[in-house]
């Protein structure tokens, strides 16, 4: 408890939003930097599916991953 109230009020996020801002961060770095799939980058950024990880990545970024690989 202590260590989300800490994070809380450094970040203004919870522990699980900053990770998953972290994470997404990382994947929109390996989507402009590499060949990797789609799924391939949820993967290794530790989301449990492609679907997730597109719906959390169109919240983040206002676009879907493939639509960042059509640019």
């Amino acid at each position: 408890m202590q260590l989300y109230r800490k994070v809380k009020a450094l970040t203004g996020l919870s522990p699980v939003e900053l990770l998953r801002q972290m994470r997404l961060q990382r994947a929109y770095s390996l989507l402009v930097s590499t060949t990797k799939t789609v799924s391939e980058v949820a993967y290794e950024v530790g989301f449990g599916t492609p679907g997730y990880f597109s719906k959390c990545f169109k919240k983040h970024f206002g676009k879907y991953p493939t639509q960042l690989r059509g640019e």
